[in-house]
């Protein structure tokens, strides 16, 4: 990919999932990567794979959630990366109380869910922004096809990935014209360690093999080499897009 090399990204959920996978591929580019989550042994772990292989991984143990944390991470990112021209946008939550009908969840869920999924998006994006503007950069967040189209479950998390789809959105509008990009994927069904291994279940295959046109769930590299593509200059046009990364669910 075009121009990460040297390019210093924060990525937030990178000890698993899709952050990991994009934190690995960004190292694999030349990108010097900031790995904020809050499992502080995962992280460790991620980033002492990456320093093994020659890359620049500065982990930042940090919860999303909690705005004095985030700031700091961020500005040790860019004093220690030399600034910053990529923010990715990973990490994320789903409760299972979250599983109930609306009226059956409670509001600490919900709250809870909204402050790591969306207020933590926010959180992370604010204090990136001053540093993007200087250079131009990119953002990039993770969202939900449940953002885009009725599942059936998740209020806080439907509420929280819809919220983020439209703060990305609008980062685009306010700041193109600083040259900052910014844009949302939206994956479907994805085998992350947060859904728990429930997609490889033989009835939620079968299922996915009637619903999705690919016939199978994605795996979390394929999402966060999307996510890299977009933070790369490959995609130095694209901006204020969603993008659905399902497989073609979005079609049927």
């Amino acid at each position: 990919m075009t121009g990460l090399r040297g390019r210093p990204v924060l990525v937030t959920g990178a000890a698993s999932g899709i952050g990991r996978a994009a934190s690995e591929r960004l190292a694999a580019e030349g990108a010097k990567v900031a790995l904020v989550d809050r499992d502080r042994t995962l992280l460790e772990e991620v980033a002492q794979a990456l320093t093994a292989k020659g890359a620049t991984a500065l982990p930042l143990p940090t919860d999303v959630s909690h705005e004095d944390q985030v700031r700091a991470a961020v500005e040790r990112a860019a004093t220690e990366l030399g600034g910053l021209r990529g923010v990715i946008t990973s990490a994320g939550i789903f409760r299972p109380g979250d599983m109930q009908r609306l009226a059956d969840v409670d509001l600490e869920t919900f709250t809870h869910t909204l402050a790591v999924n969306l207020t933590g998006t926010f959180l992370a994006i604010k204090y990136a922004l001053p540093h993007l503007v200087v250079g131009g950069g990119a953002v990039v967040t993770i969202a939900s096809t449940a953002a885009l189209r009725g599942h059936g479950f998740g209020s806080g998390y439907t509420a929280s990935k819809g919220g983020v789809v439209a703060l990305t959105r609008l980062v685009a509008f306010q700041y193109g014209t600083e040259k900052v990009r910014a844009n949302c994927i939206c994956p479907g069904a994805t085998d992350t360690p947060m859904t728990g291994g429930v997609w490889r279940l033989p009835e939620r295959q079968k299922a996915i093999a009637r619903a999705v046109p690919l016939g199978r769930v994605a795996e979390p590299h394929e999402v966060g080499d999307l996510a890299c593509y977009l933070v790369s200059d490959d995609a130095s046009y694209v901006n204020g897009q969603v993008i659905a990364a399902d497989g073609g669910a979005g079609v049927l």
